[in-house]
Formats: C-alpha cells, structure tokens, sequence
C-alpha cells in the first residue's frame, strides 16, 4: 500500500444538495508514518449471510473428497476462480428446524432458524417468538462505526404479515434477519429504494422531489461534482484511480436502475417484483449485489443478509429451461429429470453469488482486496430438499483471508454439528464477542490453519 502524508478521514463525504456520497478507502485514508499513533486505520471486516431456498440437489454440491484435493461439483463450479478462498464444510446441522410436535412447516423452520438457532413459534399471528440472529449480533458491535448497522435484502416477496407455509407467518419465511426474538428486520427488494437509502437523492423525503429529479434523469454524481473535482485534485495517481473507478460503478448502477423503470411500464410477466425491479432474474439479482459491493466498499454498512429466493418459491427459470416453479421442482422424488432441473436452479443462484464474489475481488482494498476483508457464508437451512432433511446442511464461505481464514479447503464436522457453531466462529473473527447464540455448542476447528 502506498503510504502518504495527506490524510483523509476514514468516513469522507462528498456532498451536494440532497445527495451524500461515501468514499471508498483510498490510499490518502490510511494515516502517513509520521501520524499519531491513534489515528492509525484499524482493519474494515465484513460480514455477510447468503441464503438459498428449498434445498439442494445435495449430489451436485457435496465434494466426494476432503481436505484439499478435490473438485468442484456442478452447484459450486462457479466458485473455481476463487477456489483458494474456498471452504465447503459439511456436517453442519439446524436440529431446531425439525418438528417435535409442529406439524409441517420446514420451509418456514429452516429460514427462521438459520441464523438464530432458536426453535421459532407456530403461530401465523402477531405474537412471533424466535431469536436474535448472529447478523444482528454482529450489527449491534460493528454498526457503531457505519452508517447503516446493517443490510438486508431479497430478490423475491417481503411481506411479513399473513400465513406463508403451514401455519407459520410470513415473517419466519421472508426474512432471515432478527433483530430481537420478536422483531423480524423486512428484507428490501426494490434496487431504487436500496440505491436511495445508501445514498440518498433529494433534499426531501416527498415522492414528488424524488420522481421529479428521476424524470430530469440527473445522477447523483451531479450533485457532487464539484467537490469531486476538488478532491481529486489532491489526491495521488493511484486514488485519482481508484476513486474514478468507484465513480463510473456508482454511474453504472444509476443506469441499469434506470433502465429497468423505464422498462417496468411494459406488459411483462412479473412474480412477486416491485416496479422498477428487472424482470430477468440474474439482472436483478446483480443489481442488488452490486448495490451491496458498493455499501461494502464504502463502508457504509459492515453486515448483510441476501435471501436469494424465499422459502416456498415458486419463481420459475425459462432461461435455463426449466419452466417448472422451483419449489415443486425440489421435491424431486429421486427423479434423474427432476434432479437435474433443481441441480440447474442451484447452480443458477451460485453464478450470481459468485458474481458478487468476484466483484469483491477486483475492489483492492489496503494491501489486499475487499474480498480478504469479507467473510461470506452462502447456505441453506435445508439439505436434501425432497426428504426436508436439516442435517449436513450445504454451506460454504468464501473470504476471510483477512481474518485468518484458510480456503481452497473441504472440510467435515461430526454429524450434528450445530450451524450456530460456525456463526458464533465467524463473529470471533470479526472481532465480535459473542458467548452463544442459540443452541451453539462452541466454535469449530480448523477454519484458520
């Protein structure tokens, strides 16, 4: 890293009328050697929880071999490139997501207690009981120093009111967010609300202010730009760089947000999207993901949460030719046809994630990348998605080098290990103290060697 003697704050703005616009970490942020000690810039690491719905074509995702020689099935083949920043870890269980008594319910089950490990209440009513999940926990330390404590977000169906799976309430189906055992945190699905709330475009809160600037079709960028060109006129070759770099992904997003409300007056076949949300699923799903590289980036916020797709979804993938509704499709009965279709879907979501990753890859960060600055787990509170089973749950994490996290590796913890095990780890790598969460047990080995 390229150590200078001009200083910045670690949380500059630039601003303009109704719009402030975070910096990502320049050069000119880290203090020069001849600074005061305690202004020093202590490590940015990241949490974030990615979550995939219905299970898995668990064939397509377990490596056969453990340790580090092993390959990639279909489901993961994506995540090749970042292989070295790769852990698939088995074994992984969510016991608290099997009924005693309940009844059915395992979709809702599974999402509600993923990141909680705490049995949820069977009601389809108001008086939800679950547990405060280990993103919150994170939010609660590491929200202190960002913007926004946290992030939530989905590509499909928000609501939290009403009877999603069996007598459970939507709330423990479209979220997987908590931030107490009785508040549910509503995930946002709509990319021009997320864009608005990291960033913010109008000096009023009126829809009115907000459509009309949207019509004049001016960017954010334009309400900063002159003390952009006073910035960058301070700034050494390698942030002038990074900062015009950062500039044009903001500029890109604004377009494709754009793009897609112009297209949401058509007449197009739409599940569960909001207006403005792009009907093709990849380009919505990138959307949001590049809205939370940005946050990431930026700092403005240190945790997120991504559902993929809810539970219980019945989002259909012409695309890739599978026409069937996803979650009919998981109850595959050990259909070869019906396999190979949910195998198609898994592998589906993984792209976009790995999209994601990749991005967080190329953003250098300090003397690495903001990928080795960020700890992402990608799972499912479901493994074998005909049998409902919630044991050797499919997870994986990427990044973490940071942290001290060792990749390129395929791990196998005893049978029944619970999940919470691995978030309680995750939060210690954080810097987060944390004694317990839910039904964990202690933390588990070997993910720093």
């Amino acid at each position: 890293m390229l150590i200078t003697k001009m200083h910045l704050p670690r949380r500059t703005f630039l601003r303009g009328l109704g719009a402030s616009l975070a910096l990502p970490l320049l050069d000119g942020m880290v203090p020069a050697l001849t600074a005061v000690a305690d202004t020093a810039a202590a490590p940015v690491r990241r949490m974030g929880v990615f979550y995939v719905p219905n299970g898995m074509a668990m064939s397509y995702w377990a490596p056969k071999a453990l340790g580090t020689d092993f390959e990639l099935p279909r489901t993961l083949a994506s995540l090749e490139p970042f292989r070295d920043q790769l852990l698939v870890l088995s074994g992984l269980a969510d016991m608290n997501a099997y009924a005693i008594n309940e009844g059915a319910g395992d979709h809702a089950r599974a999402a509600g207690t993923f990141l909680t490990g705490v049995r949820i209440r069977k009601t389809g009513g108001s008086d939800l009981q679950a547990g405060v999940s280990a993103d919150q926990i994170a939010a609660q330390h590491l929200g202190k120093e960002t913007q926004l404590a946290s992030l939530e977000l989905s590509r499909e169906s928000v609501e939290i009111l009403g009877n999603c799976d069996a007598g459970y309430s939507c709330a423990y189906v479209n979220t997987i967010s908590w931030r107490s055992p009785t508040t549910p945190l509503p995930m946002e699905n709509d990319p021009r609300a997320v864009f608005e709330r990291l960033f913010g475009t109008s000096g009023s809160t009126d829809s009115a202010a907000r459509l009309a600037r949207i019509k004049r079709s001016r960017s954010i960028l334009d309400f900063v730009i002159d003390e952009t060109a006073q910035l960058q006129r301070n700034l050494g070759p390698r942030d002038r760089s990074k900062l015009e770099e950062y500039l044009e992904a903001v500029r890109d997003i604004e377009r494709r947000i754009q793009k897609a409300e112009e297209q949401s007056g058509r007449e197009l076949p739409v599940v569960e999207q909001p207006p403005g949300m792009p009907t093709d699923y990849a380009e919505g799903t990138q959307l949001m993901l590049d809205l939370l590289a940005l946050a990431y980036q930026t700092d403005l916020t240190r945790v997120s949460t991504f559902m993929l797709a809810k539970e219980v979804s019945v989002w259909a993938y012409p695309e890739l030719g599978v026409s069937d509704s996803h979650h009919p499709v998981s109850h595959h009965e050990n259909d070869p046809t019906k396999l190979d279709r949910l195998g198609k879907i898994n592998a589906y979501h993984m792209k976009q994630f790995s999209h994601f990753v990749e991005r967080l890859k190329s953003i250098p960060e300090g003397d690495g990348t903001l990928l080795d600055n960020s700890v992402l787990i990608y799972g499912a509170g479901i493994s074998d998605s005909n049998t409902h089973f919630h044991d050797d749950l499919p997870i994986a994490v990427v990044g973490g080098g940071g942290a001290g996290i060792k990749g390129g590796r395929h791990l196998r913890y005893p049978k029944g290990t619970p999940v919470t095990n691995l978030l309680l780890t995750v939060l210690d790598k954080m810097g987060v103290p944390a004694a317990k969460i839910g039904d964990s047990t202690g933390k588990v080995e070997h993910l720093v060697v």
